[in-house]
């Protein structure tokens, strides 16, 4: 009788502490708040709502107060729409950037804290009662994300700043996690490389260089048939990249450690009378200049991805987002898809280029922010996502899974050497500069000059 009595005032006691809305787990008050609904805004670009819906749904699980708004905006509308938002204080909690974006977007954007505070729903108790559980939960850190991640995550979401608490000085801020990172890669047309009697496709530079003279036909000296789209500017896709890739690749330093444009000086661990990135550009434009044995683009070229789609090209520089796109443009194509080419294979260099998820500072959740995107980015739910839209990882523990993918193999065996570069807050600056640098080249200015205005332009941008 006496056991029986005890377990009736326990289970009384029991219905009056999880009796009512803003409620207590044993011993742990939940404010009054934690279980009202709460919706997060999130933008984004490239993928379908459909890409995050499973994340999204596994995220509700867990808390099933916090409605997601998922938007996927046009890329060329994207930043104005963003920046218009954020002004007017409508913006989304969750915004994705582009990895160079990152530097530009400080400003309006909130680091990941320490830890968040959550509402969790529970059920508790002999009668199975659901109840609302605040728990405090460890954000990744930077240590974590350098272990986790691949080298050029860190290098670009990890910015040393000062401190929320003053007697600790300048520490590591953590701005944001990216899913994917893609890398540039060379794209190749079985069937001209077999009608030039080319095996296989290159794998350093010296070699890309023999292929061109081999692929490019003339008639009468006028250009019928060009090997690849590179060596010009606005006709090239992603000129911007290449010619980076170039400079870096042959030992540029592009930026300095607070972001300011250095690609026209020589290294100091380096001794030659060229500084690399002009050795680079010379290299780059010789492609287009018809006094060069290289020489198989102009101009008058159509843009380098529609030449390629229609056979007129042997080889293409593109990314993964492009392989989709090539299928259904040109689904009787016969390609392949290999590695950057290299300029030294033993000390390799790649491009990446990918977008991070990251935090308004206008968002009133910064907790539940932050948890999402450290949800959404870790290595089980971005396995799925990756599989879904078909992106190359930015997780080191599934690269060796990715380097078995027939689509995916190519760009996962790049990512962990794929390096960018900070192009200042004016990226549209940036672009036009390096157009300049190019165009000024190859309508015979002096290369080192070219780099130098180059550089001049890009630091106005920085800030």
């Amino acid at each position: 009788m006496q056991v029986r009595t005890r377990l009736a005032g326990f289970l009384f006691l029991a219905t009056l502490v999880v009796s009512g809305q803003g409620c207590f787990a044993p011993g742990v008050q939940a404010p009054p708040a934690a279980s009202k609904p709460v919706t997060l805004n999130y933008w984004r670009v490239l993928d379908d709502g459909d890409a995050f819906g499973e994340i999204i749904q596994a995220y509700r699980a867990l808390h099933p107060n916090v409605t997601i708004n998922y938007r996927k905006l046009r890329l060329e509308e994207y930043e104005r729409e963003l920046l218009n938002a954020l002004a007017e204080d409508r913006g989304p909690d969750i915004v994705s950037l582009h990895n160079t974006w990152i530097r530009a977007y400080q400003s309006k954007l909130l680091p990941a804290p320490a830890s968040v505070k959550l509402a969790f729903r529970e059920v508790q108790g002999i009668q199975k009662n659901q109840v609302w559980v605040e728990k405090t939960l460890p954000v990744i850190n930077a240590a974590q994300v350098r272990n986790q991640f691949v080298d050029q995550v860190g290098r670009d979401v990890i910015i040393r700043g000062q401190s929320s608490e003053p007697s600790q000085g300048l520490v590591d801020q953590l701005w944001g996690l990216p899913m994917a990172l893609d890398t540039l890669v060379l794209y190749y047309n079985r069937d001209v490389l077999n009608a030039s009697g080319i095996p296989t496709p290159a794998q350093d530079w010296a070699e890309f260089q023999d292929h061109v003279k081999r692929m490019t036909r003339y008639d009468q000296g006028r250009l019928v048939t060009p090997a690849a789209g590179i060596g010009t500017s606005r006709n090239v896709e992603r000129s911007l990249d290449i010619l980076p890739l170039l400079m870096m690749q042959n030992g540029a330093q592009m930026t300095d450690a607070n972001g300011l444009p250095t690609f026209n000086r020589t290294p100091t661990n380096m001794s030659r009378e060229i500084p690399p990135a002009v050795e680079a550009l010379i290299f780059y434009t010789d492609y287009a200049n018809p006094s060069k044995e290289v020489f198989t683009w102009d101009d008058t070229q159509p843009n380098s991805y529609d030449a390629f789609i229609s056979g007129k090209t042997g080889y293409f520089f593109g990314y993964a987002y492009h392989l989709p796109r090539i299928r259904a443009a040109a689904p009787r194509l016969n390609f392949g898809i290999t590695g950057i080419p290299q300029i030294d294979p033993s000390a390799r260099v790649n491009y990446a280029n990918y977008w991070v998820e990251a935090v308004s500072n206008k968002t009133a959740n910064p907790d539940l922010a932050w948890d999402f995107v450290q949800f959404a980015t870790n290595a089980e739910r971005a396995k799925g996502y990756l599989s879904k839209v078909g992106k190359p990882t930015a997780l080191r523990s599934l690269v060796n899974e990715q380097l078995n993918d027939p689509d995916l193999g190519v760009f996962a065996s790049q990512v962990l050497t794929a390096r960018s570069w900070y192009t200042g807050v004016n990226i549209a600056a940036t672009e036009a500069a390096f157009n300049e640098m190019i165009d000024s080249t190859l309508q015979g200015a002096f290369a080192d000059r070219a780099v130098n205005l180059a550089v001049q332009t890009v630091a106005q941008t920085i800030r």
